[in-house]
């Protein structure tokens, strides 16, 4: 019998997420039934939403249940197959997570194309992450020709790619914020922002109002918190934000204060907008035959941190939180 080495939540944090709240198991895995697919995953991705899942409360997806394995992308190829589909060597996504084999029906797994990347990046800049930025940008902020553009997070997964995506969207402009001097020279350096800023250096508000003499039009939220009140200052009239994700916040055991400045809503005419990627699966093939170019002539470039081995995933979504990655963090299974 083949044995699966797999991550399961054991109960539930609070407050900010530690090692106790998981367990490291192996899993023996039955024989194939018919139509099956056994794929031994290549990377595993670790994302901010997981720790809402984690939470048992009302959300868009239901929580994550206690000692069951912890579910989401991942990559990886057929080992062993009855399907006639899914032959063995097939490269696959699957959501399946936090496991060194996964198992189950074809239906489950998606073939991937021979691109000559890495399969990584169908779990970050051509995948979820890539299309978030996306969608965020051109449908959710309705991002024009000549737009200036805030990005928080700009360093992460999603903030790397939507600086980049914002420039091929039309916007003339891009400002983004990160944690570390590092992560600002490499915003600047690499992924093409005109300005970046260290929000620990000083006030996000202060920060970005000289970063943004003439204001800003699109806003795209990762952080939430201090960078929204300060974007909500800089927005000109007829402003939108795209609303993706409050990650200062996730970790939070007390509700947190709303932004003091709602007012500008109504004066300055803007629009706030949340959203969450799966209401816009149907972008999907526009995105990926820009991005597949895009990555393949150089014009869009992504970074990843890879923890190897799939006992440390929990220490690679710790650090996560904790800003420790650039770009795309993943696990390399």
């Amino acid at each position: 019998m083949t044995a699966s080495t797999q991550i399961q939540l054991i109960r539930r944090p609070v407050g900010t997420p530690t090692e106790e709240d998981f367990a490291t198991v192996t899993v023996d895995l039955p024989d194939l039934g018919p139509d099956e697919v056994r794929v031994r995953n290549k990377f595993v991705s670790v994302d901010p939403y997981m720790r809402g899942r984690m939470n048992e409360s009302k959300s868009y997806i239901q929580p994550f249940g206690l000692n069951e394995t912890m579910t989401g992308g991942a990559v990886g190829r057929v080992v062993e197959s009855t399907s006639d589909v899914l032959p063995v060597g097939t490269a696959v996504l699957h959501g399946l997570g936090w496991r060194d084999l996964a198992q189950g029906p074809a239906a489950q797994f998606t073939a991937l194309p021979d691109t000559g990347l890495s399969l990584s990046v169908f779990l970050g800049a051509a995948g979820m992450t890539g299309l978030t930025a996306y969608a965020g940008l051109k449908r959710v902020a309705g991002l024009r020709e000549g737009d200036v553009v805030f990005i928080s997070g700009a360093a992460g997964a999603v903030g790397s790619m939507a600086g980049q995506l914002a420039r091929k969207l039309g916007a003339s402009r891009v400002i983004g914020s990160a944690g570390s001097a590092e992560k600002v020279s490499l915003l600047k350096e690499k992924y093409g922002y005109d300005e970046a800023f260290n929000y620990r250096d000083a006030p996000v508000r202060r920060q970005l109002r000289a970063a943004t003499p003439d204001g800003i039009d699109v806003y795209f939220d990762n952080v939430g918190g201090d960078h929204l009140e300060a974007a909500l200052d800089r927005l000109n009239t007829g402003g939108r934000a795209a609303l993706c994700g409050a990650i200062s916040q996730y970790n939070s055991t007390e509700r947190s204060p709303g932004p003091d400045n709602m007012a500008n809503l109504v004066t300055r005419s803007l629009k706030l907008e949340g959203f969450i990627v799966a209401q816009h699966q149907d972008l999907q093939p526009e995105f990926a035959g820009k991005m597949t170019g895009w990555l393949a002539d150089g014009s869009v470039v992504f970074d990843e941190t890879v923890v190897d081995g799939i006992g440390n995933a929990v220490g690679a979504f710790l650090d996560m939180m904790n800003g420790a990655n650039t770009g795309k963090m993943l696990v390399r299974a």
